[in-house]
């Protein structure tokens, strides 16, 4: 598509995650160093002077490549003729909050955006939903968008996968290069599963390279999952730069001419090999296809302890549902 613009839509612009995303987007990170690329940007009102002067900044770079900004506190302008949309803002969880209030907090948020999305975005608009919990945000405004092929949406698990990655190169001492096919399954949660039976280091089974099963049952899927809470222990915020570097990998996964690349994105359940509830918004492994879309990957072995974790975050994320039934219709 170089040469002619894409249009992106980012949500949340005056947040940490877009300080550092849309800066990648306008140097040429994520849709490649000659492609052109626009940007629309929302806000809330009170965050409007913050994103100016985000905007400010994002000019004085001097990008050869960004060819328009959009600000705006209006969800249907930023949606205006977007080739992407990047869902990132959402309403954080406050002290005390549950999961449940949460995804209710955020409803009506996904709500408007996707009828935005359904009503103004460009026919081929594709989604990644980055704000949490953004399996159930992603759902929200899949079915508030019902006019967008289910096959477009996208909610981000690729954050997971990167840190999973990079603690089996750690642990194995080789270079994250070398870890292939590392998916994380279902929920971008707490109960997210990463998988360490059907991984790869230097083309050998992991489960054979590291030999220890309790840690890859163990610590390994520990440390992932609440790789998270650890940064937000460690730096007093929630994690921003590796997030937008994650925002980044996912799309140039997602548009990539790689149709052997095996990666890990959630999306539209509709049947997958792998016995999940039809309809969820569910973590799998990715691939691309030759007609340019994008498929999940067959034929993944499970182990019992998988195959456990696996049906705990997929009853997680049908509970997530039952949560916004009201807003799924």
């Amino acid at each position: 598509m170089a040469g002619s613009t894409i249009r992106v839509a980012v949500t949340g612009g005056a947040g940490q995650i877009c300080y550092s995303l849309l800066f990648r987007i306008a140097s040429g990170a994520m849709f490649g160093p000659e492609q052109p690329v626009a940007i629309n940007i929302l806000e809330l009102p009170v965050a409007m002077g913050a994103l100016e002067g985000v905007a400010m900044e994002l000019d004085d770079c001097a990008f050869p490549l960004l060819k328009d900004i959009v600000l705006t506190d209006d969800v249907n302008t930023v949606m205006k003729d977007v080739n992407w949309a990047l869902l990132v803002g959402s309403k954080p969880r406050g002290p005390g909050m549950e999961r449940a209030d949460l995804i209710k907090e955020n409803g009506p948020i996904f709500t408007s955006t996707g009828k935005a999305i359904n009503n103004y975005a460009s026919s081929d608009v594709r989604i990644l939903t980055v704000g949490n919990p953004c399996n159930t945000n992603c759902l929200i405004t899949m079915h508030n968008a019902p006019d967008i092929p289910r096959n477009r949406f996208h909610a981000m698990t690729r954050l997971d996968q990167n840190r999973a990655v990079n603690q089996l190169a750690e642990k194995t001492n080789t270079d994250v290069s070398d870890i292939k096919n590392m998916i994380i399954w279902g929920n971008h949660s707490a109960n997210q599963v990463p998988d360490y039976k059907n991984v790869t280091v230097s083309g050998r089974s992991a489960v054979d390279v590291v030999n220890d099963l309790d840690y890859l049952q163990g610590e390994f899927i520990n440390v992932v999952a609440k790789r998270g809470a650890a940064i937000i222990s460690a730096r007093g915020k929630s994690s921003a730069a590796s997030a937008a570097s994650a925002a980044v990998d996912a799309v140039k996964s997602i548009v990539s001419d790689n149709t052997d690349e095996v990666y890990s994105s959630a999306v539209i359940s509709d049947g997958n090999p792998y016995g999940v509830p039809e309809g969820l918004i569910f973590s799998f492994p990715c691939r691309n296809t030759t007609a340019g879309g994008v498929e999940i990957v067959p034929g993944f072995e499970m182990d019992d302890y998988l195959s456990e974790k696996i049906e705990k975050t997929t009853c997680e994320l049908v509970d997530e549902r039952e949560v916004v039934e009201d807003l799924l219709k």
